[in-house]
């Protein structure tokens, strides 16, 4: 006979241990998930710690960096609700299952690509407008003093989040929405790199090489350039829309690639929530 005031399922000790197992496994068997946990650690200590090495040795930096500061919030954000605009606007698919729809409607990936290029543009100019109105009430800052370079800063940091939303929506068709997490994490793995809130300089030099290689830095650079010199750099921002041209044409070809394998082989049909 059971023993009526013993629990079903043994005891708690044991429950509570079958459902750390079962996560434990899922762990096991998920890379993003476990480079997640040691993404964010990672990235910010070695974000700030560069800027604190930055701050040490300019002490006059100080009284321009209200400024400066926001503006390179501001024009991250471009470059970070880009990619996410276009990574969200892919998995909304994934998430309601229609992507199996639209592989078999006369919707081509190259329009499918641009419409989410056209929803990233959407995405961004709602999240960043506003805020950019705040930053003028609150603070006097104004990103609008950039000028006419404004726009480049803003086109050059938007195609870079497109290659990488691309990049990111490839991986996803490749192992499924288990590397979803990707699409949060990816762009914030060049922020050391891309010079946001301080010089290239201030890195390492075989980091140097690595921002350089990125239009990110390119743009970061041009925009201290006219905020501390007042000078327009357009060696910087020819370097920034090549450099993007580059790796667009890269992301671009691997996602069509990655579209049309996982349509060939059912695997937009198995995606989903």
């Amino acid at each position: 006979m059971p023993d009526p005031t013993r629990a079903p399922g043994g005891s708690t000790a044991t429950r509570i241990g079958a459902m750390v197992l079962r996560h434990a496994y899922l762990l096991r068997t998920s890379w993003p998930r476990i480079f997640e946990m040691m993404y964010w650690p990672t990235i910010q200590m070695v974000l700030w710690g560069f800027f604190t090495v930055f701050l040490a040795t300019k002490s006059s930096y100080i009284a321009q960096a209200t400024g400066i500061l926001i503006s390179a919030v501001l024009l991250w954000d471009v470059l970070f609700r880009g990619q996410l605009g276009f990574s969200l606007s892919f998995l909304e698919e994934i998430w309601s299952r229609n992507l199996g729809n639209l592989s078999v409607s006369p919707l081509k990936p190259a329009e499918l690509m641009a419409a989410l290029m056209t929803m990233s543009v959407i995405r961004t100019l709602i999240g960043v407008l506003p805020a950019a109105g705040l930053a003028i009430v609150f603070y006097e800052v104004s990103v609008f003093e950039l000028g006419l370079p404004l726009l480049a800063f803003f086109t050059n940091l938007l195609v870079m989040g497109w290659a990488i939303g691309m990049l990111v929506c490839a991986l996803i068709l490749r192992v499924g929405l288990g590397a979803e997490s990707v699409a949060w994490l990816a762009i914030f793995l060049i922020a050391p790199v891309s010079a946001i809130y301080y010089p290239v300089s201030v890195l390492p030099d075989w980091l140097q090489a690595v921002a350089w290689a990125l239009p990110t830095a390119a743009v970061f650079e041009g925009m201290r350039a006219i905020l501390i010199d007042g000078a327009v750099r357009g060696d910087l921002l020819l370097r920034a829309a090549l450099l993007n041209l580059f790796y667009l044409t890269i992301a671009a070809a691997t996602f069509l690639y990655s579209f049309q394998v996982a349509r060939r082989r059912g695997l937009l049909l198995q995606i989903g929530e």
